[in-house]
């Protein structure tokens, strides 16, 4: 099963990347695998440290954030006490990992991580329709590289449908976002 998260690690200058990712997980969160693109910083930072933090999180506007990189400022966070990392202060839940096996043969590396601890900081509210439209918007953000524009632009009109019908605040600042994002490299990348 794909378990859509946030993991935090550290970059060589100290300070916190977080980024999406949909681990592959099983129930016991006992370990699970990652794949992240060899260029991402991610994928950088988890190769030089072999450590991080998997959040679990019912906040669509900072996944919609951290998909786009617009985190400024950074959201607040706390040390981890079991690996060199940050926790989200926000999230639900939390796994601090090690990365126990690389696989880096292609361009997703498979990584294999062991939950070292672990963390409950809040009850998971929940999602609706509209966190889920945004989530599903969130990725096809990260994806306008790979996607034609006619796709992305219908699906993104498929769920600004499911917005409009049940989002609250939150969910409709984040959707907004990532419109704009979406628009802007599109129309960027015509243009070029």
């Amino acid at each position: 099963m794909i378990l859509e998260a946030i993991v935090t690690t550290l970059n060589a200058d100290r300070s916190v990347n977080v980024s999406p990712m949909g681990p592959q997980v099983d129930s016991s969160m006992k370990r699970f695998t990652l794949r992240p693109y060899d260029s991402s910083t991610t994928c950088q930072n988890l190769l030089r440290s072999r450590q991080g933090v998997l959040h679990v999180t019912d906040d669509v506007e900072l996944l919609a954030r951290a998909a786009i990189n617009q985190l400024d400022p950074l959201p607040e966070m706390v040390p981890a006490t079991t690996v060199d990392g940050s926790i989200l202060a926000s999230a639900c839940r939390w796994y601090a990992f090690e990365v126990n096996a690389v696989d880096d043969r292609s361009e997703r590396v498979t990584m294999e991580c062991q939950v070292v601890d672990h963390g409950w900081q809040r009850e998971f509210f929940g999602f609706n329709r509209a966190k889920h439209a945004v989530l599903e918007a969130a990725i096809l953000a990260t994806r306008i590289q790979f996607l034609p524009a006619e796709l992305i632009r219908s699906q993104f009109g498929q769920l600004a449908v499911i917005v409009e019908k049940t989002a609250g605040s939150q969910e409709q600042r984040a959707f907004d976002l990532l419109q704009v994002y979406v628009d802007e490299q599109i129309n960027s990348a015509s243009s070029s």
